[in-house]
């Protein structure tokens, strides 16, 4: 384990680490650890991307993907949705325009 000094610290930031700790009830020095420790875990985003990567070396061949399974359940969703052969709102949109210029 390493061992660290910071030499000339502001007394005032000092204060503030010591009070933030007996706020948390730790000691100082488990403060900073826990402090220290935070602030080189890895991101959302590297998190995420280890878990992909790891989800996919364990996922079995012939299985499909999650990413695939959520593309089939959209694409089932959409067979049977009542609204499937309804225009999109844009070509309603278009055709009131439309019949609005004729009406003129």
């Amino acid at each position: 384990m390493a061992e660290w000094v910071i030499r000339d610290l502001d007394d005032e930031i000092v204060a503030r680490l010591e009070a933030t700790a007996a706020v948390q009830r730790q000691s100082l020095e488990q403060a900073l650890r826990d402090f220290l420790t935070g602030a080189v875990r890895p991101g959302r985003a590297e998190a995420a991307a280890t878990r992909r990567r790891r989800g996919a070396a364990s996922r079995r061949p012939g299985h499909p993907s999650r990413a695939e399974l959520v593309a089939e359940a959209d694409a089932i969703c959409r067979l049977f949705s009542p609204h499937r052969d309804m225009p999109s709102a844009a070509q309603l949109i278009r055709e009131d325009r439309d019949n609005d210029d004729a009406d003129r």
